[in-house]
């Protein structure tokens, strides 16, 4: 490959090829988002190690979900204003010592400062708000679809990869040793902060008129189509946050081998690979929110399929499956219509408070999940409500106002 950048910032400073903003974007998210994400495989651990409840225990892991939200906006200010490469270092880190301390922790308000604050936080200044708008930044705008939906790929494949690892290390030494492995693992993310260093403001050019924070996210909630954006994220993340936190749950309570959990989490990233590139491919061709109210109706669709079908193995896998190949497609289009309504000069802080929605949702889709199994004995009603809050978050992007595409986008 050649080793010319792809193209100059106004500043003139050597600007890494699309190759190498690719890798490191991409495996920044693999790496925190795979550690993040095998955290559910030590629900019924931690609640057979501590005595807390698998109620309490999911506290802490929602309060993670919202958390990983909070974090976003504010993180992605900060990257904007000065360069997301110190936010980076300072994420990686907090996720690696956020993990290595679950193990030492025995009460509820020690694994929400462990699971909750120093490993979600850090997964959210590493997270999707610095690493699109990185991206975005870094690559021409006539890639930048596919290029978010191979960064939001490469979370997918941490999951897939972190899963079995996770679970083959807590076969082999014990589930203390594959939470330190996990941590270990995730401080690989260390060296992209050097390529993907830089703000997107000072891209903007330094001709260019910077609007005050404070003023583009008054102008952007005041939009319709952006807190549209916003409801549907909202049930993007109460799924995501439901599935991630409880499937293994769910194979329990199915009286399934339990070994299938960490290879249904695995299921889920890998397929999710092939959602997050269709995806990509998809937002140049067709419209963004005509591509996410079919994701939305897809997933209600095989929830409902899953809750009628009989509990098998295959049953279990195949739904897996399905449910990867929609689990983070949302993300290329949401972050696409962020872009294309308002620019990418502020795009890590519009994209952050998007992905806070996403997180309030995650909160009440792990918690609840927790609770409802408390309080029935099962996690139907947790499928229930997935399936009405997909059917509605399927209806409410239609009204969103974006432009159709040219002709000849469609013809390509």
């Amino acid at each position: 490959m050649s080793s010319v950048p792809a193209f100059s910032t106004p500043a003139q400073r050597s600007v890494p090829t699309l190759f190498w903003v690719l890798l490191a974007a991409a495996g920044t998210f693999a790496l925190t988002m795979g550690a993040r994400q095998s955290m559910g495989l030590f629900v019924g651990t931690l609640n057979t190690n501590t005595g807390l409840g698998i109620a309490s225990i999911s506290l802490a892991f929602a309060f993670g979900q919202l958390w990983w939200g909070l974090t976003q906006p504010i993180a992605g200010m900060v990257a904007d204003r000065i360069g997301a490469g110190r936010v980076l270092v300072l994420g990686v880190l907090l996720v690696g010592l956020g993990t290595a301390l679950v193990p030492y922790m025995h009460t509820t308000l020690g694994l929400i400062l462990a699971i909750g604050v120093l490993a979600a936080g850090g997964a959210g200044m590493a997270g999707p708000s610095v690493l699109m708008a990185a991206t975005t930044r870094l690559v021409p705008v006539d890639k930048r679809g596919m290029a978010t939906g191979i960064v939001n790929a490469g979370g997918s494949f941490g999951q897939f990869v972190f899963a079995p690892i996770a679970g083959a290390v807590t076969q082999a030494a014990g589930w203390v040793a594959s939470l330190q492995t996990l941590a270990a693992l995730s401080l690989l993310a260390l060296p992209a902060a050097w390529v993907l260093r830089g703000s997107s403001n000072a891209a903007a050019g330094a001709g260019a008129v910077v609007e005050s924070t404070g003023t583009v996210v008054r102008r952007a909630l005041a939009t319709p189509s952006y807190r549209y954006l916003c409801a549907g994220f909202f049930v993007c993340g109460f799924h995501v946050a439901f599935i991630a936190t409880h499937l293994p749950g769910v194979v329990a309570a199915c009286q399934l081998p339990a070994n299938l959990g960490p290879w249904s989490l695995s299921m889920i990233g890998l397929f999710n690979i092939v959602g997050s590139f269709s995806m990509g491919w998809a937002v140049s061709r067709w419209r963004m929110k005509s591509l996410l109210s079919l994701v939305y109706a897809s997933r209600a669709l095989g929830v409902l399929v899953f809750v009628l079908a009989p509990k098998t193995p295959a049953v279990m896998l195949v739904f897996a499956a399905f449910i990867g190949l929609t689990f983070l497609s949302t993300v290329p289009p949401t972050a696409g219509l962020v872009a294309k309504l308002f620019g990418p000069a502020n795009m890590g802080t519009l994209f952050g408070i998007v992905m806070v929605s996403h997180q309030i949702g995650g909160f009440f889709g792990a918690w609840l999940g927790g609770k409802s199994f408390e309080w029935t004995g099962s996690y139907n009603w947790m499928w229930y409500a997935d399936i009405v809050l997909a059917l509605g978050a399927a209806l409410v992007h239609l009204p969103i106002r974006e432009a159709k595409l040219p002709a000849r986008a469609v013809a390509a």
